[in-house]
């Protein structure tokens, strides 16, 4: 490891790193907070079903939506036995793989989402997109390509 990579960071660096964290944190409770008080739906069930939503088919393989959620394996699987108990989505077998799953929306799925989503989108325009000017969010869309590059 070289020296630089080894260095304790600087305050310009620490500042910039923790107020990444601090604020993905921050808006994350509080997205997830307003979604479940007003329509009983956690934002990583929001976000499960923002994906399926958009997925060919309404549908995923569980190893995909798992990458997508950036949970593990076992941590979707937990999540989609509860998301298909109360009808949000669905299993299916994968036809050319037989120990593949889908996780797939249902209408019951979509509808919720088209319940929550306009309490989404209004907390994340209030929370986040409002305070920031077109150039701002130019800024920061570039910036998050910069670092996902990799």
């Amino acid at each position: 490891m070289s020296d630089v990579a080894a260095a304790e960071l600087t305050d310009l660096e620490l500042a910039a790193w923790r107020g990444f964290l601090r604020t993905h944190a921050e808006l994350f409770k509080a997205l997830d907070a307003e979604l479940d008080a007003a329509h009983r739906l956690p934002l990583t069930t929001y976000e499960v079903l923002i994906s399926l939503l958009h997925a060919p088919g309404r549908r995923l393989r569980m190893a995909e939506l798992a990458s997508r959620m950036l949970l593990s394996r076992s941590g979707v699987t937990r999540l989609v036995d509860r998301l298909e108990r109360d009808g949000l989505l669905r299993r299916e077998e994968c036809a050319d793989d037989g120990r593949g799953l889908f996780a797939v929306l249902t209408d019951e799925g979509e509808r919720a989402l088209a319940a929550a989503r306009p309490t989404h989108l209004a907390g994340v325009r209030r929370r986040f997109l409002d305070r920031l000017s077109d150039d701002d969010q130019r800024t920061l869309a570039r910036i998050w390509d910069l670092i996902r590059a990799d």
